[in-house]
């Protein structure tokens, strides 16, 4: 059958590559895959790129179309980020003085305790001078002793054992210390013997009920977040909905190597199953924001541009340029292109694409001088 033969009432015009590349012929053949041509037939097609396609064959395909709707765009940034201590939560435990550790309690690297659970206790000859001054001063009367109860207090000397010095009226030698947090030991450096510099860590405990999150963002998309904003944490290694929180702080710098920011979130930790460096997924909701929009699957990429199949009515179709937006929700912004109530193709898009030929289309588009 020649490409002026007549196919019943309806005449071919040419025949089109079955994959609806850029590809016609004048005679029927076939492709390289042995997949024969497809006839086009008079009507079916016009020069700007529109294209009629018969109503039992869009039931066959089960094309739908939807409406580009103004409406809210849920809109979400993922990112990988890592469990951290709450910093406000960790005490150290260190001598404001030289002293010796002569005893300590059984307490280790990992263990739980509680506030005021003892740690260790030791001799500082610092401390000794000064205790022996406030056991003679108080003998004197409190005002006379207020300036050597200052000076323990700022050698730190816990309040209690000032107290029972004052009650007995007896020197002590040795100053016990206990934890000033209920929490988890995260450092013991004390031992039996050793003499402890000022300032030297001893003890590290943290408080665990709460923790933080700090995830890692490309400076882009940092850009778009909010202190305050909604996010939902999941954590791989464990089972269970994901965890509710809000960005507390958006760190102020950018990694010069990764060109990265870092924002916190904070989460409550009552049970203790979220552990310090656990990797976790957040899923950060931006601002939802009323945008035109369409479903995902009606944009089509063509690689330089993005396209919809624009349902004009009695069955004819025509290729649309768009330029797009934020996506979230299965839904993406088009900021060029259609107008709100404009129908478009959204499930079997890219059957309606091979009948309409749509690089040959876009290709008419180019030369008459419409641009995306």
């Amino acid at each position: 059958m020649s490409g002026g033969e007549a196919a019943g009432e309806r005449r071919i015009l040419y025949y089109r590559n079955p994959m609806g590349l850029a590809d016609t012929s004048l005679v029927p053949k076939q492709d390289s895959m042995g997949m024969d041509y497809i006839p086009v037939y008079e009507g079916e097609e016009s020069e700007d790129g529109t294209v009629t396609v018969s109503a039992g064959k869009l039931q066959r395909t089960g094309v739908r179309t939807v409406a580009a709707v103004i409406a809210p765009l849920s809109v979400s940034i993922r990112a990988p980020g890592i469990v951290t201590l709450d910093e406000r939560q960790v005490s150290v435990i260190a001598l404001r003085t030289d002293g010796f550790i002569e005893s300590v309690a059984d307490v280790t690297t990992g263990a739980r305790i509680e506030a005021g659970a003892p740690l260790f206790s030791f001799y500082s000859p610092e401390i000794a001078k000064a205790i022996a001054l406030f056991v003679s001063d108080s003998r004197g009367g409190a005002a006379q002793a207020r300036g050597a109860r200052q000076r323990l207090e700022n050698l730190g000397v816990p309040p209690e054992v000032i107290s029972r010095l004052a009650a007995n009226g007896t020197a002590e030698v040795t100053i016990p210390l206990s934890a000033p947090r209920s929490g988890v030991v995260l450092e013991r450096m004390a031992s039996e013997g050793m003499m402890a510099k000022a300032g030297e860590t001893l003890f590290r405990i943290a408080d665990l009920s709460a923790v933080w999150i700090v995830a890692e963002l490309p400076e882009a998309q940092l850009a778009q977040v909010r202190e305050g904003a909604l996010a939902r944490i999941s954590f791989p290694g464990l089972t269970g909905l994901p965890i509710e929180g809000q960005v507390s702080i958006i760190h102020p710098e950018i990694d010069l190597v990764t060109r990265t920011g870092r924002l916190r979130i904070e989460l409550p930790n009552k049970d203790g199953l979220f552990r310090v460096n656990m990797f976790v997924d957040a899923e950060i909701r931006l601002s939802a924001e009323s945008v035109l929009q369409v479903p995902d699957s009606a944009v089509i990429s063509t690689g330089d541009r993005q396209v919809v199949i624009r349902d004009l009515g009695e069955g004819r179709f025509k290729p649309q340029p768009v330029r797009t937006g934020r996506r979230g929700g299965g839904m993406v912004e088009i900021a060029e292109g259609l107008d709100e109530g404009d129908r478009v193709v959204s499930a079997a898009t890219f059957l309606i694409d091979a009948e309409s030929n749509l690089n040959a289309a876009l290709k008419a588009l180019d030369s008459a001088g419409v641009q995306p």
